[in-house]
């Protein structure tokens, strides 16, 4: 038996998903410098049943070649988005390789408009600078 929580008040549930949509910048890369460019499109979507903002991140972006670099700053591009349930933000970014290919992962920090402090985990993916070339692109 809870203390006090009927089921009028369900428990706090802390929750962020993270959708993320990776392209090629053929037009901004220079293979022969070995210098490959990134966007990616991010949509943050707060699932849980409580009001959240997003404070900081960390990327960890590696290379074919074992390159690993970390990356950490507050909020994203410029904000610190505050979602309440069911609220969507997206924002593109990017990054840059010195390889075709690489990964990319991490994680948000939040707190809750309770106080509660939460990470929500950035899946990892595949930045792939050769299945994007012309001719090779699958269409949906």
């Amino acid at each position: 038996m809870g203390f006090g929580l009927g089921q009028n008040h369900p428990m706090p549930r802390y929750k962020f998903q993270v959708e993320v949509h990776p392209q090629y910048l053929s037009e901004q890369s220079d293979p022969d410098g070995d210098l490959y460019m990134f966007a990616y499109t991010i949509t943050i979507t707060n699932v849980g049943n409580v009001a959240a903002q997003l404070i900081s991140r960390t990327w960890n972006v590696n290379d074919s070649q074992g390159t690993h670099e970390k990356i950490k700053g507050l909020g994203v591009v410029g904000h610190q988005p505050f979602l309440k349930p069911g609220e969507q933000f997206e924002y593109t970014s990017g990054t840059r390789l010195r390889t075709p290919t690489g990964t990319m992962h991490g994680s948000y920090f939040c707190v809750a408009e309770d106080g509660e402090k939460f990470d929500v985990d950035i899946p990892m993916f595949v930045l792939d600078a050769l299945s994007d070339e012309p001719g090779k692109r699958n269409l949906h």
